[in-house]
């Protein structure tokens, strides 16, 4: 969160700043899904507002799920950020999913 307080592109972040509708199909059920993050930052040429989750790898993709828990999680998570990205998409906002990968990503090489 100290990268968004001091990034000088971002211009205003909140955190779980929403509630977004999604069908539960394990539960059949409406529920409510609160994304982590959501974060305006101005490029260049445009204002660019982004809705943010962070989660570990293993429950982002089946591939990297060993667990059926995290199998499962995987799958509620697709429900979510299905949801997620259609609220986005109505509201011309971005929506991203982010991993530890991203987080500790050091893209200059070079070890701190």
């Amino acid at each position: 969160m100290r990268f968004l307080d001091h990034h000088p592109s971002v211009v205003e972040w909140a955190s779980e700043p929403m509630r977004i509708p999604y069908f539960n199909q394990y539960t059949r059920s409406q529920s409510v899904y609160v994304p982590d993050f959501l974060v305006v930052y101005q490029t260049k040429k445009k204002r660019i507002v982004e809705l943010l989750e962070i989660k570990p790898k293993k429950q982002v993709s089946v591939n990297e799920a060993k667990s059926k828990a995290d199998k499962l999680a995987v799958g509620l998570n697709m429900m979510k950020w299905e949801a997620a990205a259609a609220y986005c998409r109505n509201k011309n906002m971005k929506f991203r999913v982010i991993t530890e990968e991203d987080l500790f990503n050091n893209p200059s090489g070079s070890k701190k």
